[in-house]
């Protein structure tokens, strides 16, 4: 067996590791200046290793971009402002705190609210000032920001199909329990924003990171098919739901999925997580914490954008990893059992559930719940709640689930909805495209993204009805920079920024999420874009066979082999 290289892990000196790891080791779990920071007037930002640490307590900070150029030639400190996001497990809230947030945006953010492609919620534009009070009315409605962003785990994803109504409650519950179990100790948080009592940074402790925390972001979802709508081969960890009739019987566990790369550096990439074996339902947190632990020890923690699990497995290879986890888990993995995805998108409309009740997934473009003159969509969601009986679940593709709904009010909720559905402006594509959020708050943009792929969209529909194919599902998916956060690499159509108006594009993704897509057309702009697309969409059109999706199509008809 070969000896373990740990000379890029936790084990090695503080000072041969990244300056983070020193960073995080001398915050005194996580509480920093962060306070000293708060009461400082003369500025809008907090201290440079200070945002670091905020990223733990749920906020990042930002400036507003459109301004940066003008404010500098006025001699002014950018635009800060900060994006404030929820913890917030299976996506799940009650109809009297989306007011409350409702509320929040209003008071203290830019008015609207996201929904984030990972099942929570951020708020934009939140001054320094309003973090306290927004955290403050978040921990009113039981709700938090805690380790929504940072090296720790972050919210957990769970299936939001209605129609499994008795597994997905216990899948919710799971993931709930796992958020929880995972979430930081430190009592930071609540002294910093609560006014919690007080300890000394030295009784504080954090039993399952240790003062450093993990090498990077972590992520887990769950996944049951035949909805993949989650996109569980994107998890560092994901557990595919195996039922026995109508009982949860456990999971299939599959790691080391990740949608982050750098453009021009081959050491880091997308990757889809590996199916390693399946598990009983009272094994998933000894496993998650063996998978989390053996991530913590062994990941990179001196190249950050080498940080993730994707590379540690790769590293130090598969089998190695499957190993320590059950020595960790105290178990073995079974063989992995069958499983079928179909799609990884949201079934839009009414459905009933076996108890009675009714359930209506919403298309949100982009997850952007804003007013609008001629789309007042925030306005209705707030009448919608004023009326709801059950609950607001937000799904993975940014879309928004009204569920649980009585039979006696569906036809009071169905008339608002009616004046929100707009078929002309639903078309197959728009309904299965996503974007990350990028200019003017995102740091990290190279291009538009939210402001510009419904624009884009119209045009590709046009194509799309031009070639026939205007009722075929596709998925497309843009992000501003590589990073992927809207997960553009398992998209059939994919988008990721280069420079302001440019792209590069990808094709060949899996319509259910299992296969990564390959690069076509590199650093190119709208018209080429366009002129690549409609070629494609009419060969598409002629040439496909029954049932064949997008993506399937171009790696049979060979688009991408010539690239290789």
């Amino acid at each position: 067996m070969k000896e373990i290289d740990r000379s890029r892990d936790v084990s090695r000196p503080l000072e041969e590791l990244h300056r983070n790891e020193r960073l995080k080791a001398g915050s005194q779990f996580l509480r920093g200046s962060i306070e000293n920071g708060l009461n400082d007037q003369l500025t809008g930002a907090f201290a440079q290793d200070d945002t670091q640490l905020t990223k733990f307590h749920g906020f990042y900070q930002q400036d507003d971009r459109d301004l940066r150029d003008e404010r500098r030639r006025q001699k002014l400190e950018p635009a800060y402002q900060m994006m404030l996001r929820l913890r917030l497990p299976g996506g799940i809230c009650s109809p009297s705190q989306w007011l409350a947030l409702d509320h929040i945006a209003r008071e203290y953010a830019d008015g609207s609210l996201r929904l984030t492609t990972r099942q929570t919620f951020q708020f934009h534009g939140v001054l320094k000032r309003n973090v306290q009070p927004v955290i403050r009315a978040l921990d009113s409605i039981r709700l938090d920001s805690r380790a929504a962003c940072g090296d720790v785990n972050r919210t957990v994803m769970a299936a939001s199909n209605p129609y499994e109504s008795k597994v997905h409650a216990a899948i919710c519950d799971l993931a709930r329990s796992l958020s929880d179990h995972f979430a930081p100790r430190s009592n930071a948080y609540g002294e910093i924003w609560l006014g919690a009592e007080r300890i000394l940074p030295e009784q504080d402790a954090e039993p399952i990171y240790g003062p450093t925390y993990l090498p990077r972001k972590f992520k887990i979802g769950f996944a049951v098919p035949p909805a993949n709508d989650i996109d569980v081969f994107s998890q560092d960890l994901g557990f595919i739901a195996v039922k026995e009739g109508s009982e949860l019987a456990g999971f299939n566990v599959c790691v080391g999925g990740g949608m982050g790369r750098t453009d021009n550096a081959l050491a880091t990439y997308p990757r889809l997580a590996d199916v390693i074996g399946f598990i009983h339902r009272d094994q998933v947190r000894a496993v998650a914490e063996a998978v989390m632990s053996t991530q913590r020890d062994f990941g990179d923690r001196v190249d950050r954008s080498h940080a993730r699990l994707k590379y540690t497995i790769d590293t130090h290879g598969l089998d190695w990893f499957v190993r320590e986890v059950q020595a960790r888990a105290g178990l073995e993995l079974e063989p992995a059992r069958a499983f079928d995805f179909q799609h990884n998108g949201d079934r839009y409309g009414w459905v009933r559930s076996d108890d009675g009740r009714w359930h209506y997934t919403l298309f949100v473009e982009n997850g952007r719940i804003r007013d609008s003159s001629e789309h007042p969509l925030k306005s209705i969601l707030r009448q919608i709640a004023e009326t709801m009986t059950g609950e607001f679940r937000l799904t993975p593709n940014q879309n928004l689930v009204l569920a649980n709904v009585d039979p006696d009010v569906k036809d009071r909720i169905d008339a608002l909805l009616q004046e929100l559905e707009r078929p002309q402006r639903q078309g197959m594509l728009r309904r299965n495209s996503m974007a990350c959020v990028a200019f003017p708050t995102c740091g990290l943009a190279m291009a538009e993204s939210e402001r510009y792929l419904p624009d884009l969209v119209t045009k590709l529909e046009a194509l799309a009805l031009e070639a026939g194919i205007a009722d075929q599902p596709i998925v497309v998916r843009m992000t501003g920079c590589p990073n992927g956060c809207a997960r553009p690499y398992l998209a059939e159509i994919g988008f990721t920024g280069r420079a302001p108006g440019k792209y590069n594009v990808y094709l060949g993704g899996g319509f259910h999420g299992q296969r990564l897509n390959q690069l076509y057309l590199e650093n190119v702009g709208e018209r080429e874009i366009l002129s690549e697309l409609r070629q494609l969409f009419r060969h598409y059109s002629e040439q496909r066979q029954p049932g064949e999706p997008f993506g399937d199509f171009v790696i049979r008809a060979g688009y991408l082999s010539r690239l290789t």
